[in-house]
C-alpha cells in the first residue's frame, strides 16, 4: 500500500471540533497512514497556545513558585477535548508524571514537548492508531545537533512495525535520555523525517491556510495563491520571512524526492500549494513565484582605492566579522567599494569597535554603517526565461519613489534581492506585486 504522511498544525488541533475535522481528513484516504500532530494552538485571537502555557508553568516550577492553578488550565484544555469527543480516555497518569518532572526541574525542552506528546496520545486513541513516542525515534547528539543517520534508521525500523501510527512532532531525545526540541515550528521537520523514513509518496502539511501566497496578505490585500513551487524557491522565500513551513523541513524530503502539499484543514477540498523537487516539463510558471522581505538590517560600507587589486582584502574584512561572531547576509561589491549586509541586532555593543578594527586591519579610506535597511526578495524559476525581470522590478520601485540602497542577484538567477529603507518596505512589496501580478 502506498504511504502518505500527514502533519497537522496547532490551529488544526486546537479543540474537539478541529480533531473531528482532522479525523475525517485522515480516514478519507487510506494511504494517510502516519500522522504527526502539533500541540493545541489558539482557538481564538486572544487565546494562549498550550506550548506557551507549559513554558509558563515550568518557569514557575523552576523558581519554586506555585503553578498548580496554571497547570490545571493546561489539563482542562486536554480534558475538554477528550470530553467533547465523547472518549473514554484519561491522561491522569501522564499529568501526574509531568507535574512531578516540573518540580524536579526537567528542563524547558521537556516542558514544551509535552504539548505535542499529550495531543499525540489523544489523537492516536481517537483514531485507533498506534502511538510512537518521538523520544524513541528522533535523536540529537551531545552537542545538541540533530543526529540524522540514527534518526532515519530508528524511524524506518519502527514504522515498519506499525501499519498506522501517530508520532508527535517537535521533539526527540539526547544521548542522556533528556528531551530536546527543534526550534518553533519543528513539527514540520518531524513530519518530513517521518515521510522520508516511511518512503512516502507525499507529505501533506495541514494548517489553517490554503498554501503559500505570492505576498504577505497583511501588506497586499488578497494576494494570489502559489499553486506550485520548487524546494529552491521555497528556501529563498522562507529565508526572507515566508513562514507557512519550517525552512528545515525541506531537506529530508528533498533528499528522497518526496513532494509536499500544503493544505487547509478547514477547507480540505482546496488544492493548496504543491512543493516539488524541480519544475517539470511544460511548467507554465509565471515570471515570479513570490515576494518576501525582512526588516532589521544594516549595511557595512567600505571604500578603498585600488581595492580590487589588493589580494586578500575581502578575507581581512570577513576575519574581523568572524572574530566577533557576526554572520553576513549579502556581500555586493564594486571596484573600490564593498558592502556587507548584516543583521542590525548582531552589531549590538560592538559597533564602534567593529568599524575601528576593520579600518585598522584593511587600511580602508572609509568604513561606515547605514542602519534601517529592509531586504526584499523577488523569487521565481520563471525569471530564468523572462528577459528584463530585474528592470521591471527596479522600475516599479522607482515609480513608487523608492530608492534602492543595495542590489544582489545570485548566479542561479532564481532571485533578486534589493535593499531599501525600512520606511518604504510595505510600499515596495505592493509596487512589485502590482508590476508582476496586477491589482
Amino acid at each position: 500500500m502506498l504511504v502518505k504522511v500527514v502533519k497537522f498544525g496547532g490551529s488544526s488541533l486546537a479543540d474537539a471540533a478541529q480533531f473531528q475535522k482532522v479525523a475525517a481528513i485522515i480516514k478519507a484516504d487510506p494511504e494517510r497512514r502516519y500522522v504527526v500532530p502539533s500541540a493545541p494552538g489558539k482557538r481564538f485571537r486572544e487565546d494562549t497556545k498550550v506550548t506557551d502555557m507549559l513554558y509558563a508553568c515550568y518557569e514557575r516550577a523552576a523558581r519554586g513558585a506555585e503553578f498548580d492553578g496554571l497547570f490545571a488550565q493546561v489539563r482542562e484544555r486536554y480534558d475538554g477535548i477528550i470530553r467533547e469527543l465523547g472518549m473514554d480516555y484519561s491522561l491522569d497518569r501522564e499529568f501526574a508524571h509531568i507535574q512531578s518532572a516540573f518540580v524536579n526541574k526537567s528542563g524547558r525542552d521537556y516542558a514544551a514537548s509535552r504539548g505535542e506528546y499529550l495531543n499525540g496520545k489523544i489523537l492516536a486513541a481517537y483514531l485507533g492508531y498506534d502511538f510512537i513516542d518521538a523520544a524513541r525515534v528522533v535523536f540529537f547528539n551531545d552537542d545538541g545537533s540533530f543526529n540524522d543517520e540514527l534518526t532515519h534508521q530508528s524511524l524506518r525500523d519502527e514504522l515498519s512495525r506499525h501499519e498506522r501510527a501517530v508520532i508527535p512532532g517537535f521533539y526527540g531525545s539526547m544521548p542522556n535520555d533528556t528531551i530536546k526540541t527543534f526550534s518553533r515550528g519543528g513539527s514540520d521537520v518531524t513530519g518530513s523525517l517521518v515521510a522520508r523514513a516511511a518512503g512516502a509518496v507525499l507529505y501533506e502539511n495541514w494548517t489553517d491556510v490554503s498554501g503559500f501566497l505570492v505576498a504577505d496578505p497583511r501588506i497586499v490585500p488578497n494576494p494570489k495563491q502559489i499553486k506550485r513551487i520548487t524546494y529552491r524557491e521555497l528556501r529563498e522565500l522562507s529565508y526572507m520571512g515566508a513562514t507557512v513551513l519550517h525552512e528545515d523541513a525541506i531537506f529530508p524530503v528533498r533528499q528522497a524526492g518526496i513532494p509536499i502539499n500544503i493544505k487547509n484543514t478547514n477547507v480540505p477540498s482546496d488544492p493548496g500549494t504543491m512543493i516539488v523537487p524541480e519544475s517539470g516539463e511544460g511548467d507554465d510558471a509565471q515570471t515570479i513565484t513570490g515576494i518576501a522581505g525582512k526588516k532589521g538590517f544594516s549595511i557595512l560600507h567600505i571604500e578603498k582605492d585600488m581595492m580590487n587589486q589588493e589580494i586578500g582584502f575581502g578575507l581581512k574584512v570577513l576575519e574581523v566579522l568572524e572574530e566577533r561572531e557576526i554572520s553576513f547576509e549579502h556581500l555586493p561589491s564594486g571596484i573600490d567599494t564593498m558592502s556587507i549586509v548584516v543583521a542590525t541586532e548582531a552589531l549590538e555593543g560592538q559597533r564602534e569597535e567593529l568599524l575601528r578594527w576593520i579600518k585598522r586591519r584593511t587600511k580602508a579610506d572609509l568604513v561606515e554603517l547605514h542602519d534601517g535597511i529592509a531586504l526584499i526578495a523577488v523569487v521565481g524559476r520563471g525569471m530564468l526565461k523572462a528577459v528584463g525581470t530585474a528592470a521591471r522590478a527596479f522600475s516599479a520601485l522607482a515609480g513608487a519613489g523608492i530608492n534602492i540602497r543595495m542590489i544582489d542577484q545570485g548566479s542561479s538567477e532564481l532571485n533578486i534581492i534589493a535593499g531599501i529603507d525600512e520606511d518604504h518596505f510595505e510600499d515596495a512589496i505592493r509596487s512589485i506585486y502590482k508590476e508582476f501580478i496586477g491589482e
